[in-house]
C-alpha cells in the first residue's frame, strides 16, 4: 500500500465512521473554549468538563476572569493537573484578551500563542474548531495514532508530525482530521494495548500489519 493509499483509506473509514466528529470539551463560545483547552494540558476532557461550569459561572468572560486573584481562582482549578500555572495562565490570558484584543479571543496562531498558556497545539485547536481553519493540533493520542498507522514516518516532534498531515490531507478535512485521530487514539489505539481487534483500520495500518500479520 502506497502512502497515498494509507491515507485514502484512513480518510475514507473515518469519513464513514465518524463523520462528525467533534471535540469532547463541553463550551459555548471561543472564551470558555480557550479556558478548557488551556486546562486540558495533560489532563482528561472528562476531568475539564467536571470543572469548568463553576468557573464559566463565577468567571463569565474575559473581564471577570481578568479580575481575578490567585487565591480566587485556585480552588475552582487544584482538581486538575498544574493548578499553580494553570491559574497564573488563566488570568494572564484574560488580561491580554482585554489589554489587547478588547476581549475578544483572536482566531489567528500567530495572535494567539501569545497568550500566555497557549502554545501552537492549543492555537491550532482554537482556530479549527471555533473557526474550521485548516489547522492540525497535535497532541500525544494523534502524535502516536499518525505514526502507529504510517500517515506519519519518522516525524520526531509535534511539529514535524503536523507538517507530515497537512501535506496529505485535504484542506478541507484537516480541522476534521484531529478529531478523528485523537478520538481514535483516546478509545481504539490506546497507548497501552490497543484495541487492534475491534480497529477498522488495520487493513491501512503498518503497525498492524507488522506484529499481527506477518508484516
Amino acid at each position: 500500500m502506497t502512502r497515498k493509499q494509507r491515507y485514502d483509506f484512513v480518510i475514507a473509514w473515518f469519513s464513514e465512521h465518524a463523520p462528525e466528529a467533534e471535540t469532547e470539551l463541553i463550551y459555548d463560545s471561543p472564551f470558555q473554549l480557550l479556558v478548557s483547552v488551556i486546562l486540558s494540558a495533560q489532563c482528561t476532557d472528562k476531568r475539564v468538563n467536571l470543572t469548568t461550569p463553576a468557573i464559566f459561572s463565577r468567571f463569565p468572560n474575559p473581564e471577570s476572569l481578568a479580575k481575578a486573584e490567585f487565591d480566587e481562582l485556585f480552588p475552582y482549578i487544584k482538581s486538575i493537573s498544574y493548578p499553580n500555572n494553570k491559574t497564573k495562565h488563566l488570568i494572564g490570558m484574560a488580561k491580554m484578551l482585554v489589554k489587547d484584543f478588547h476581549g475578544q479571543v483572536p482566531l489567528t496562531v500567530a495572535e494567539l500563542i501569545r497568550l500566555p498558556g497557549v502554545g501552537r497545539k492549543t492555537a491550532n485547536v482554537i482556530t479549527s474548531v471555533v473557526d474550521g481553519q485548516p489547522n492540525m493540533a497535535v497532541d500525544t493520542h494523534v502524535f502516536r495514532v499518525s505514526a502507529r498507522i504510517g500517515l506519519t514516518i519518522g516525524a520526531k516532534s509535534p511539529l514535524a508530525a503536523e507538517k507530515q498531515l497537512i501535506q496529505f490531507i485535504p484542506t478541507e478535512l484537516i480541522h476534521k482530521a484531529h478529531h478523528w485521530l485523537i478520538l481514535h487514539g483516546r478509545y481504539v489505539c490506546v497507548a497501552r494495548n490497543p484495541k487492534c481487534g475491534i480497529c477498522g483500520l488495520k487493513p491501512a495500518c503498518k503497525y498492524y500489519q507488522k506484529n499481527f500479520n506477518g508484516g
